[in-house]
C-alpha cells in the first residue's frame, strides 16, 4: 500500500469530514487498512472496475455479481458497502457468503460472471481488501490502468454531491446500508465437487489428519473434502478472533503451537500423519508432516513444515504437468527438479497476476497439456484442464489452497510413503524470507536503480574470464554481450560484490536476474534477493542455499540492524 503522503486525494467532497485514503493495487488486488476502506472507497472500486469490465466487453449490462467474504471483523461492513455498488451498477448480487477466495473465482468463471472477494488474506485485521475478478479470471496487472481511470471518474461523481445528495455520511458510511442476499450455497458446492470429482473417493484411508481451523474462511470445507476422500479427520485451534497466518513466514511460535496439537491429539494412542490449514481466505495452504516420535532428534519438533515453493514441486510431478510458470523468487530447487525433468519452466514476476498470464502464454501457445503454477506461498494455480484418476479437474488460474493439500497427501499415500520421506526425495535446497520495515518506496527504487542496467537483458551469466552471456530466454542459446552491455553488467556486479563479500561466506557472482528487483546466484550455490514489497513501503530479501543454516544467515546479514546488507545499500546508494 502507498505511504500515505503519495496516496492522499485532493481535493475532496465538500461533506467528508476527513481526506480519504485511496485503495491501491498491490501484488494482487486492492488492500488498505480497515479504517481507510470506508463504505465510500469500497463502493467508488467497484463501481469502478464494473464500468470497467461493462465497456471492455467483458460483461454484459445487468449481468449478475457473486460477492463472498472472508472471517475478518471488518468485512460483512465492507461486503454491503460494495454489494451497493453492484446493485447501483444495475447487476443483481448473488452472495456466497463467507467461503475461500478460489471458490468464488471458481464459481464467477463457471457461470460467466464478475466476482468480488472481500478479503486481506494474510495480513493482520486491522487491513482488509477487495480482489475482483472479471467473468473469464483474474484481475490482470494490465486491467489496472483502465480500472484506475475509471475510478478517478466515480470519484469525482461521487465527490460531486453533496451532504443531502451522496449516500454517504461525513465520515464516509453508507447512511442506509443495504441487507446483504441470504446466501447462496452454489459457489461452495461446487468448489467441493472440484476435488471430489476428481481425486479418487477413499484415496486417504487410513490417513489421520489433523485441520487447524483458527479462523480461515474454508476451515469447515477443508475438513468437509478430506473426510470425503477417505482421510480420518480431527480439527483443533478454531478461533473467533481473527489469526493471521502468512504462509510465507512461519515462526517458530506457530509451529511450536502445531507440535503441541499433534502431541495433545496423539494421546489417545492414535498416530497422527499430517497438520494442514490455511492463510485467512484459504487460497494458500499450510502443510507439516508429523513424524514418529522415534524419528525425532532430541530436542528436534515432530512437526516438519515444507515451504509452498517445494510443496509446488511435488503437485506438480504428481499432476504431470509439462509446463510450469512461478515467480522468480522461487526456491531454485523448482528450476533444478523441473530441468531433470523436462518440463518447461517460465519466471515470472512476483504476484499471481504476473503468473496467471504467463500461464495464458503458455496456453495459447498450444505446445504443452498440463499447464500448471505456484508461487512461494503455496497458492497454486492450473492453466488448463488436468485429467485426474478419478474425472477431469477444470483449470482454475488463480491462488488456491486445496489441490496443493489433496496433491501433496495423495502423493505420498499412492507411494505408500509418509509425507516426510515423500519430501525427502527433493532437491536439498533451502531457503528463508526477510524484510525491513518503513524503508520509503523512493528508497528501494533508488537502490534497484544502481543495481539494474538499462535496456531488455534480464539475466545475465559471467563465466569468470570477463565474459558475459544474455540468459534472458532459457529455451534459447545464450549469447555473448557485447560493450556497452558488457561493461554495464560488469559494473553492477562490481557494485554487487562490495556488499555481498567473501568476509561474509559469499562466492563469486555467477549469475543476475533483474526480472523483479536483483537477484543474485553465488558460484558456490548460494542465492541472495533484494525486492521491495508489492504494497508496502518495506524491503526484502530472499536466500536459497544447500543448508537452512546458511538460508537463515544469508537473511539475517541482510536485515541485521544498524549496518546489514539492506541498510548498507541504502547508506550507500541514496
Amino acid at each position: 500500500m502507498p505511504e500515505a503522503s503519495e496516496a492522499r486525494i485532493r481535493p475532496t467532497a465538500s461533506f467528508l469530514n476527513h481526506t480519504p485514503v485511496p485503495l491501491a493495487f498491490g501484488t494482487s488486488g486492492l488492500r488498505g487498512l480497515v479504517k481507510d476502506i470506508t463504505d465510500l472507497e469500497a463502493y467508488i472500486n467497484v463501481k469502478a472496475a464494473l464500468r470497467y469490465l461493462l465497456t471492455i466487453g467483458d460483461i454484459p449490462a445487468g449481468s449478475g455479481v457473486v460477492i463472498a467474504g472472508d472471517l475478518r471483523p471488518s468485512t460483512d461492513r465492507i461486503m454491503r458497502a460494495c454489494a451497493q455498488a453492484i446493485v447501483d451498477s444495475g447487476c443483481p448480487v448473488e452472495n456466497a457468503g463467507k467461503i475461500p477466495t478460489p471458490a468464488l473465482i471458481c464459481h464467477a468463471i463457471s457461470t460467466g460472471r464478475a466476482g468480488v472477494m472481500i478479503s486481506g488474506s494474510h495480513i493482520p485485521f486491522d487491513r482488509n481488501g477487495i480482489k475482483l475478478n472479471k467473468s473469464i479470471g483474474e484481475v490482470l496487472k494490465l486491467d489496472e490502468a483502465g480500472i484506475t481511470r475509471e475510478v478517478e471518474r466515480v470519484r469525482a461523481e461521487e465527490y460531486s454531491r453533496t451532504a443531502t445528495t451522496s449516500a454517504f455520511d461525513a465520515s464516509g458510511m453508507l447512511k442506509r446500508p443495504l441487507d446483504l442476499p441470504p446466501v447462496a450455497r452454489a459457489a461452495e458446492e461446487a468448489y467441493v465437487r472440484r476435488y471430489l470429482q476428481s481425486f479418487t473417493c477413499g484415496g486417504l484411508s487410513g490417513l489421520r489428519v489433523l485441520v487447524y481451523q483458527h479462523s480461515a474462511v474454508g476451515r469447515d470445507i477443508l475438513p468437509r473434502i478430506l473426510r470425503e476422500v477417505g482421510a480420518e479427520v480431527v480439527t483443533a485451534g478454531r478461533s473467533e478472533t481473527f489469526v493471521s497466518i502468512d504462509t510465507e513466514n512461519v515462526t517458530d511460535e506457530q509451529l511450536d503451537r502445531l507440535e503441541e496439537f499433534a502431541i495433545a491429539t496423539e494421546a489417545n494412542g492414535q498416530p497422527l500423519h499430517a497438520i494442514v490449514s490455511t492463510d485467512g481466505d484459504s487460497d494458500r495452504p499450510l502443510v507439516t508432516a508429523v513424524l514418529p516420535a522415534i524419528e525425532v532428534q532430541p530436542g528436534g519438533r515432530r512437526v516438519r513444515f515444507l515451504p509452498g515453493d517445494l510443496l509446488g514441486i511435488v503437485v506438480a510431478e504428481y499432476l504431470r504437468a509439462d509446463a510450469v510458470a512461478v515467480p522468480v523468487s522461487a526456491n531454485d530447487a523448482v528450476e533444478r527438479r523441473m530441468g531433470e525433468r523436462g518440463v518447461s519452466l517460465q519466471k515470472t514476476k512476483i504476484g499471481s497476476p504476473y503468473v496467471i498470464s504467463s500461464l495464458d502464454e503458455l496456453r495459447r501457445a498450444g505446445t504443452h497439456q498440463r499447464i500448471v503454477g505456484w508461487e512461494a506461498n503455496g497458492g497454486f494455480l492450473t492453466g488448463s484442464d488436468i485429467a485426474l484418476a478419478a474425472g477431469t479437474m477444470v483449470a482454475l488460474p488463480t491462488r488456491d489452497s486445496t489441490l496443493p493439500i489433496l496433491g501433496n497427501l495423495f502423493a505420498a499415500a499412492e507411494q505408500r510413503i509418509n509425507l516426510a520421506t515423500l519430501w525427502g526425495r527433493l532437491p536439498a535446497r533451502f531457503g528463508r524470507a526477510g524484510l525491513i520495515d518503513k524503508v520509503p518506496v523512493a528508497v528501494s527504487q533508488a537502490i534497484l536503480a544502481h543495481l539494474i542496467p538499462t535496456g531488455d537483458t534480464i539475466e545475465v551469466e559471467f563465466d569468470g574470464v570477463g565474459r558475459v552471456f544474455d540468459r534472458s530466454h532459457p529455451d534459447a542459446v545464450p549469447t555473448a554481450l557485447a560493450e556497452p552491455a558488457l561493461a554495464d553488467w560488469q559494473q553492477r556486479k562490481t557494485t554487487l560484490t562490495r556488499f555481498f563479500t567473501p568476509a561474509l561466506g559469499f562466492d563469486d557472482i555467477a549469475r543476475i536476474n533483474v526480472l523483479d528487483g536483483v537477484r543474485v546466484y553465488f558460484r558456490n550455490g548460494d542465492v541472495a534477493h533484494i525486492r521491495p514489497s508489492g504494497n508496502a513501503p518495506q524491503l526484502r530479501i530472499y536466500a536459497n542455499s544447500d543448508s537452512q543454516a546458511r538460508a537463515d544467515q544469508i537473511v539475517e546479514l541482510g536485515l541485521c540492524e544498524p549496518d546489514g546488507i539492506l541498510r548498507q545499500l541504502e547508506t550507500a546508494l541514496t
